[in-house]
């Protein structure tokens, strides 16, 4: 799967890595939920941080389409509740 961090670039995930990237999103969507920025803004860090880690970057001048689009480490709990589509930012 390509995903893409918005502001950052693309980043290629494995299959093997989606299920532990559901996790993180849930526990992102229960603090969207409840409107704890603090809490809100630990899981959007952790989310993008796993992302990052499992991801194989892609090279800048890469043309690929993502499947998934991530929003920035510093986007409001606003921004990325509008982003979140039935299953989350995650699909699967």
């Amino acid at each position: 799967m390509i995903a893409r961090i918005m502001g950052e670039g693309q980043v290629e995930i494995a299959e093997g890595d989606i299920d532990v990237l559901n996790l993180l999103d849930g526990e992102l969507e229960a603090a969207i939920e409840t409107g704890d920025e603090t809490q809100f803004r630990s899981k959007l860090h952790a989310l993008l941080d796993k992302v990052r880690q499992v991801g194989k970057p892609l090279p800048d001048d890469s043309l690929e389409p993502s499947e998934l689009i991530l929003p920035p480490a510093d986007a409001s709990i606003d921004e990325v509740r509008g982003m979140l589509g039935d299953s989350g930012l995650i699909p699967g």
